[in-house]
Formats: structure tokens, sequence, C-alpha cells
């Protein structure tokens, strides 16, 4: 199983990689997302391009979660796997869009001058759409593919305990209902309402990537099969429908 736990542990630290990525890329956006002058003011533009960096690693991290964990998932449910990578890269395109708009911000700063004034409404639109792209992005399509496709295959393939993976299936859809509530207007992004929503997937989430990283994938249940055996791609199929 030597194999298989490198996979696990590679995904592990790459979910983990997720998470500070993205926690450093939103404090380092903080300044231009907050300040709707941030176009006339002094500006902290490294920082704001140090942010971008940490979303490309994001998205790097993100795909690479379902790359490394797709030979793996796919002899579970090959339609679910191809999903969740899907899925993947849905939510990559939308973090994409939102560094564009970001890193936009910053070359109107930098090249308007003296009548940086009059593309605040222009900056304050770009602010606007990275806010959309993330509810729509990590808001919405993480809860489809992290949270249900991701924890149907852990569920179904008992990789992992089936507690922990019910935090995907229950967490990912409620988050992304959170997302859509507030696409209506019903609470806010920010507000208690949808932290509490969003909790159950950032369980899933950081307890998975600590779980593959400390343990690796747990042995399929038949005590009769030896770990070369289960290292065949067809035994492995065979133990899924079982455990089905």
């Amino acid at each position: 199983m030597q194999a298989s736990n490198r996979t696990a542990r590679t995904a592990g630290i790459l979910f983990l990689l997720t998470f500070v990525s993205a926690i450093a890329g939103a404090a380092l956006y903080a300044p231009l997302l907050t300040d709707p002058n941030y176009l006339t003011g002094p500006g902290v533009d490294t920082r704001i391009l140090l942010g971008a960096v940490c979303e490309l690693v994001l998205i790097i991290t993100n795909i690479g979660t379902a790359v490394v964990l797709f030979p793996v998932l796919r002899r579970y449910s090959e339609t679910a796997a191809v999903g969740y990578l899907a899925a993947r890269i849905v939510e990559c395109t939308f973090i994409a869009v939102g560094i564009l708009s970001v890193l936009t911000v910053v070359t109107l700063r930098q090249t308007a001058g003296a009548d940086a004034a009059e593309y605040l409404p222009v900056a304050r639109a770009l602010v606007a759409v990275h806010g959309w792209t993330f509810l729509l992005g990590p808001g919405f399509v993480v809860g489809i593919g992290n949270g249900l496709l991701l924890g149907f295959l852990m569920y179904r393939s008992h990789l992992v305990p089936r507690p922990m993976a019910l935090f995907g299936l229950i967490g990912g859809p409620l988050m992304s209902m959170s997302g859509i509530a507030v696409l209506f207007g019903a609470y806010g992004q920010s507000s208690v309402l949808s932290a509490l929503a969003t909790l159950p997937e950032i369980i899933w989430e950081a307890s998975l990537g600590i779980y593959l990283v400390v343990v690796g994938f747990r042995r399929p249940r038949n005590t009769g099969t030896t770990e070369a055996t289960l290292e065949q791609p067809h035994v492995l199929g065979k133990l899924a429908n079982e455990h089905s």
C-alpha cells in the first residue's frame, strides 16, 4: 500500500496548502478590497501582487488535489471522480477571474496618475467582480465538488472514516445553499449565518487534509486480500462494489 499512501499524503499536503494560500491571499488583498478609495490612496501594490501569487498557488493546489486523487477515486465512481475534477476546474476559473479583476485595479492605480479619481467607479466595479467570483467559486462550486462529490466518494470507498466523510456530504450542500441565499440577499457573505453554514465544509476539508497526511488511506475492509493485490485496479474496483 506504499504507493496508495504516497498518493494520500500528497493529496493531504495539497489540501493543507489550499488553506494556507487561500487565507494568505485574502489577508494580503484586504487593503484593496476594503478601501473604496484605494485607487487614489498611497496603495500597497506589492502586497496585492503577493496576494495574487498566493491565489495562483491556490489554483495549482486546488486542481492538484483532484488530479492526484482521480486515479484512486475513479475506481469507486468514475462519473463522480470526473465531476469532482470538473468542479475543481470551474472553481479555479472563478478564482482566476477574481485575480484578473484585482490586478486590473493595481494597473489602474499605477497608470491613472492625476486622473485616478475618475476611475474610482471602474475600480469599485472590479472589486465587486472579485466579490462575486468568490461567492460563486469558493462559496458555491466548492460545496458541490469538495463537499458533495468528494464526500460521496470518500464515504463510498471507506478510504477515510465515514463519519468524517459525512461532514462533506452534509456540509457541501449546506454551503452551496448558503451561497444561493447570499446571492438573493437573504444575508451577507460575512454574516454569522453564512459562517455557520460554511463551518461543516471547513471542518471536512481541514480534517481530510490532516487525516491523509497523518494516516493515509484506510485499507479496504477485506481481510483476505494482500497488500500487493490491493494495488491492482481491478481488485480495488471489486472491493468498491462490495462496500457500496
